[in-house]
C-alpha cells in the first residue's frame, strides 16, 4: 500500500475507511452493523478515540476520527479491526445466519496464503486514511459519509439511515456519541 493512505501522524483527524474482504455485506443485518457500534463505543470510551462523523454500511464503514494521547488512530483503528473480526467471526458460527458458510469460505480464502492469520481474515488491509487538511475537505466528507447510505438505496434522507451520525448532525441521539462540527471552525483540535 503506498504513503498515500497511510496514517503518518498519531492523532491527527483522519478520514477513514475500511472494508470488508471481497466487498461481502455481512453488516447488511442490523446485528452485525450493531458489532461495529458496540466495538466504536468501547474505544471512545477506554481508549480516546473522538468521533466526528460515521457510517457502518453493509460491506465498510467510513469514519472521521482522531485519537487521544496515550493512542494513536492506527492502533485505534487496527485493535478495532482485529475486535469486531472476531465477534463477526463468532457471530456467523454461533448462528448460522442464511449464507453464513459461503461467508466464512470467504473469508478463510482471504486470509489463507497469509502468516499472521489463523483462520480467517475479515477486513482488507488499510485504512484508506486521508489526512483532514482542510475544512472543505472535512465538509465534503462528512457530506458524502452521510449521503453514502442514499446513493446505496439504503435510505431517502441521510438522517434516515440509524448507522450514521446524520442522525447526530440532524439534531436527535444517534448510536453513537460524535463531536459535533460546523463550518465555522477552523480546526478540528
Amino acid at each position: 500500500m503506498s504513503d498515500k493512505y497511510k496514517i503518518q501522524k498519531g492523532n491527527e483527524a483522519y478520514f477513514v475507511t475500511f472494508t470488508i474482504v471481497e466487498w461481502v455485506k455481512v453488516l447488511e443485518d442490523d446485528s452485525f452493523k450493531q458489532i461495529i457500534i458496540d466495538n466504536i463505543q468501547f474505544y471512545q470510551k477506554n481508549k480516546g478515540l473522538v468521533d466526528y462523523g460515521y457510517c457502518v454500511m453493509p460491506n465498510h464503514v467510513h469514519m472521521i476520527v482522531s485519537a487521544n494521547e496515550p493512542f494513536t488512530v492506527s492502533e485505534i483503528l487496527r485493535d478495532l479491526k482485529k475486535f469486531t473480526s472476531r465477534a463477526i467471526v463468532k457471530k456467523l458460527e454461533d448462528e448460522k445466519p442464511g449464507g453464513y458458510q459461503q461467508i466464512l469460505d470467504q473469508f478463510s480464502k482471504a486470509g489463507k496464503n497469509l502468516k499472521r492469520i489463523k483462520n480467517y481474515k475479515v477486513w482488507q488491509d488499510g485504512n484508506m486514511a486521508k489526512i483532514i487538511f482542510s475544512n472543505k475537505f472535512l465538509m465534503q466528507k462528512l457530506s458524502y459519509i452521510h449521503n453514502n447510505p442514499v446513493e446505496y438505496g439504503l435510505c431517502s434522507l441521510p438522517w434516515d439511515y440509524k448507522f450514521s451520525s446524520a442522525v447526530n448532525y440532524s439534531g436527535k441521539v444517534g448510536l453513537l456519541n460524535v463531536e459535533l462540527l460546523s463550518l465555522q471552525m477552523n480546526t478540528i483540535r
